[in-house]
C-alpha cells in the first residue's frame, strides 16, 4: 500500500488473523472465536503482520482486535494449550515471539471485548493503549491455576496500574471489570457497550493524523528500556513457570479450571 492510497482498504484474510489497512490504520483481527486462544503460531502471525505494517508508509497506527465473544483467553489448557511437546520448550519459543511485539515501532490500540485472561491479558498489556467497556473483564488468574504469570506481565501490569494493584490482581486472580480497570489505568478509555472496536479505530485514526516521525520518536522515548525489561522478565517468568508446572498444585489448578470447580491447593 502506498502513502497516497490511505483512503483505500487493503485486506489480507487468514484462518487465524485478518489484516486490513484503511485510512492510515492497520486492523489486526484474531479469528479464533469465541475465546481466541493463542499459541505460538497465532502470536507469530500477529508479530509478523505488525512488523510488515511497520514498513508500510500507508499505515501509521494499529488496532489489535478479535472476532467473537472474548478478546483472548490465553492458552487453551483444555486441549493442552498447543503444548504437544515439552511445555517449557514451546513456551520459550512463544515468549520469544511475544517479546518481538515490544519491538514494533507503530503505536497499537487494543480493543478488548469480553474477557482478557492470563496470557490474553498479557497480550492486551503489550499494546500502547486499551479500549474496553463496562462489561469487559481482565483476569490474571495464574495463582488460581497454580503457576507464575507470563507474557511479560511482571513488567507491563505494574507499569500500567502500579505495584499494589498489580500484586492484588496477580496474587488473588480476581476478576477486574471495565469500570475498575479504567479507574486503575489498565483501560485507557471506556466505550459504550460493544463499541470498543469503533472507539479504538477512531483513536488510532487520531494517532495516524499526527506527524508520523514525531509519533514514533516520542513513543520510542516513552518506551525506552521496556523491551530489555520485558525480555529479562520473560526469562524469569519461564523459569518459575517450569518449576511450578511440575507441582501437584498446578495440576489441581488446571483441572479445577477445566472442571469449573474451586481448586483445593495443598502447597505441594
Amino acid at each position: 500500500m502506498t502513502a497516497d492510497a490511505d483512503t483505500q482498504a487493503t485486506t489480507l484474510q487468514g484462518a487465524d488473523l485478518s489484516v486490513t489497512v484503511q485510512d492510515g490504520v492497520g486492523l489486526l483481527e484474531m479469528r479464533r472465536p469465541p475465546a481466541n486462544y493463542f499459541d505460538e503460531a497465532l502470536i507469530g502471525q500477529i508479530v509478523d503482520a505488525a512488523r510488515a505494517l511497520d514498513d508500510d508508509p500507508g499505515c501509521r497506527a494499529l488496532v489489535l482486535a478479535s472476532e467473537g465473544k472474548h478478546f483472548c483467553a490465553g492458552a487453551n489448557f483444555g486441549d493442552g494449550g498447543g503444548f504437544t511437546e515439552d511445555r517449557v520448550a514451546v513456551s520459550e519459543r512463544l515468549y520469544r515471539r511475544a517479546a518481538e511485539l515490544f519491538e514494533i515501532r507503530t503505536p497499537i490500540v487494543a480493543a478488548v471485548q469480553g474477557a482478557a485472561v492470563g496470557g490474553g491479558l498479557g497480550l492486551a498489556c503489550a499494546a500502547d493503549f486499551r479500549v474496553a467497556d463496562v462489561n469487559s473483564r481482565f483476569v490474571a488468574n495464574f495463582a488460581l491455576l497454580g503457576f507464575h504469570q507470563g507474557f511479560g506481565l511482571s513488567v507491563t501490569l505494574p507499569e500500567l496500574v502500579g505495584r499494589q494493584v498489580a500484586a492484588d490482581m496477580l496474587l488473588t486472580g480476581r476478576v477486574v471489570r471495565g469500570e475498575e480497570a479504567h479507574r486503575t489505568g489498565l483501560v485507557d478509555r471506556l466505550s459504550a457497550p460493544g463499541g470498543q472496536r469503533a472507539a479504538a479505530v477512531e483513536w488510532a485514526r487520531s494517532l495516524a493524523a499526527a506527524a508520523p516521525l514525531a509519533v514514533r520518536s516520542i513513543r520510542a522515548t516513552l518506551r525506552s528500556g521496556l523491551l530489555g525489561r520485558v525480555r529479562e522478565a520473560l526469562e524469569h517468568e519461564l523459569s518459575e513457570q517450569a518449576r511450578l508446572w511440575a507441582t501437584r498444585d498446578c495440576a489441581e489448578g488446571i483441572a479445577a479450571n477445566l472442571e469449573r470447580r474451586t481448586p483445593v491447593f495443598r502447597g505441594e
